[in-house]
């Protein structure tokens, strides 16, 4: 497998330094990706890179993730407008290690295999270095000229924030820089990969190892920033980032959001975050092109991602309460769902608070959905709906509604859903 070309016909490419599919084609290429660890999940926004580091060590080269702990104590400028939170040491371990469980699903670190990969830390190697040895003997290659040029500095500068530009960050693309450096001399790594919003910091780090070792032989590739055909802002929902944690986005909620995604963005997306082959996703294209309703596109996507993220069991989970509107079966799916999942299914719907003394002493559902809870202003319009079918518990058809209430009708033993009529459902919560 060519990496350059897999990377090109799926839209991954931005920038590639000439001499770079050269080196590919030549050996075995060790090649790096910075991942920021301020938080201790990623989030799809740093998804492209990775399936790049994914891509990388199927075409038979060794793919190397940096944990920016040092860099991320002081935060990138580039395409932002003020300076960062910095971060302790503990944090940052933890960080780490969640971060590389998290690739675990997308790289093989463990196996014999030559390109194995590998997870690395750069305040390993920052946090003995002096700063008076930093500017002796890396400062002094890279002139303040050069660090001015770039776009991430110049943006800051000339922007409309007064607070311009600390040293710290000004000094941020010397320290990536270096750690290309550093792994060039202890792993001879030679390919730095990452967004486009990174090429002035990478070029930093190439002619850097150009001017302290006189090695050429350095290469970088960037990948677009991923973009919705509608211009807003990718991985980004009213709730905030989508995460690869299920604690921060449930597995659901997950499935939800590329299943949602346009017929635009399908076909751009299941390119970049799947690594199925061009013939099946040429397939899949025209099968979306007959038949848009059946958006084929988007199941296959929302089913690779969601398994490849988290498993195949969830992606079933997913799809099972994704039909619980729809299924005949809802009240079997409802009682076997977690909680997230239906809170996450049910999310807007309006919700009341009972007494769970209430419903253990088997209240009777009319004074439940009446005087308990306000689903229903007045007990004649309740019977009446139940007379007519139009009331469930829980999906199921409740003919009388003077029934008593009882503990086996609460979902995880603290829910229960109330249908009236077709559309309009409401949340008890039992406390």
């Amino acid at each position: 497998m060519n990496f350059i070309e897999e990377l090109t016909w799926r839209g991954m490419i931005h920038s590639v330094m000439p001499g770079t599919e050269e080196q590919l084609n030549k050996e075995m290429t060790t090649a790096y990706l910075g991942i920021d660890p301020t938080a201790d999940s990623l989030h799809i926004g740093h998804l492209v890179g990775v399936m790049m580091l994914k891509h990388l060590q199927r075409a038979g080269h060794k793919p190397i993730a940096l944990v920016g702990g040092a860099t991320g104590m002081i935060g990138d400028p580039s395409m932002k407008s003020q300076e960062r939170k910095l971060i302790d040491e503990e944090t940052l371990r933890h960080n780490q290690e969640a971060i590389k469980k998290q690739l675990a699903k997308f790289l093989d670190f463990d196996s014999d295999a030559p390109n194995a990969a590998e997870l690395v830390n750069n305040y390993d190697w920052m946090k003995d270095f002096s700063f008076l040895e930093f500017i002796r003997d890396i400062g002094k290659h890279i002139t303040v000229n050069y660090m001015m040029a770039k776009d991430s500095v110049k943006k800051r500068l000339s922007g409309e924030s007064r607070e311009g530009m600390s040293f710290t960050e000004f000094s941020y693309q010397l320290l990536q820089g270096y750690d290309f450096l550093h792994l060039y001399q202890t792993r001879n790594c030679r390919l730095q990969l990452g967004g486009s919003d990174q090429w002035g910091n990478m070029t930093t780090g190439t002619e850097l190892i150009r001017r302290k070792t006189g090695e050429e032989n350095v290469f970088a590739i960037t990948c677009p920033l991923i973009t919705k055909a509608d211009g807003g802002k990718f991985g980004k929902t009213e709730s905030g980032n989508v995460w690869l944690d299920a604690r921060y986005t449930s597995p659901y909620k997950f499935y939800q959001f590329w299943l949602n995604v346009s017929d635009a963005d399908a076909e751009k997306y299941i390119k970049i975050f799947t690594s199925l082959p061009k013939e099946e996703i040429d397939e899949l294209v025209a099968q979306q092109a007959a038949d848009p309703g059946q958006r084929p596109l988007q199941k296959r996507l929302a089913k690779e991602i969601t398994t490849m993220v988290h498993s195949a069991e969830d992606y079933e989970a997913a799809v099972e309460a994704s039909q619980i509107l729809f299924s005949n079966k809802a009240g079997e799916i409802l009682h076997k769902i977690d909680e997230d999942t239906l809170l996450a299914v049910f999310e807007g719907v309006p919700t009341f608070e009972v007494k769970r003394s209430d419903i253990e002493e088997g209240m009777k559902l009319a004074d439940l959905l009446t005087d308990a809870a306000p689903v229903f202003p007045s007990k004649g319009e309740l019977r009446k709906l139940a007379q007519g079918g139009g009331l469930s518990i829980n999906k199921e058809k409740v003919a009388d509604p003077y029934a008593p209430a009882s503990v086996d009708m609460l979902l995880n033993d603290k829910y229960m859903l109330v249908q009236k009529g077709k559309k309009n459902y409401f949340l008890l919560i039992a406390k």
